[in-house]
């Protein structure tokens, strides 16, 4: 049984609770300089990424993502690399565990907006700050710049 206010809380035994998350993996993609952001629901810009499925490994499961959410070859991505990862509050009752990776897409597609999202937007660096964005995604993008650069 599970606590409806707390579904990440699964009864292992009567009154003992095991603590459980989603995985989601993100991809910070470089575009000649450029970062494609999604806008979801919550009017967010997030990166695109999805649900860890059943058989899937992370790196899988970023490809996957990014074919089905900017349209771009999976094998086109260079360098595929993990960044980072958190754990994200969506709302009280609802976390998930983020895995990031980074790449540079060496491809001639342009990205498309899927149907999973309200918008696709194409950013500079340098203008991720401002954007209304959940800060571990914008910690994301600052590290995964500052490897590319070196620094």
């Amino acid at each position: 049984m599970t606590d409806p206010n707390r579904p990440y809380l699964v009864e292992r035994n009567p009154g003992n609770f095991e603590y459980q998350l989603p995985i989601s993996v993100k991809v910070v993609i470089d575009l000649s300089g450029r970062v494609p952001l999604l806008k979801n629901e919550r009017e967010e810009w997030e990166l695109p990424g999805g649900k860890l499925e059943l058989g899937e490994t992370p790196l899988s499961t970023a490809a996957r993502e990014v074919e089905e959410e900017l349209g771009l070859e999976a094998d086109l991505l260079s360098g595929l690399d993990a960044v980072d990862s958190w754990v994200y509050e969506i709302f009280p009752h609802r976390h998930v565990f983020v895995v990031s990776y980074g790449a540079e897409y060496l491809g001639g597609r342009q990205p498309r907006l899927s149907h999973e999202h309200k918008e696709l937007g194409l950013f500079r660096y340098d203008d991720i700050a401002a954007l209304t964005m959940p800060e571990p995604y914008k910690e994301t993008i600052r590290t995964w710049r500052q490897r590319r650069s070196g620094g």
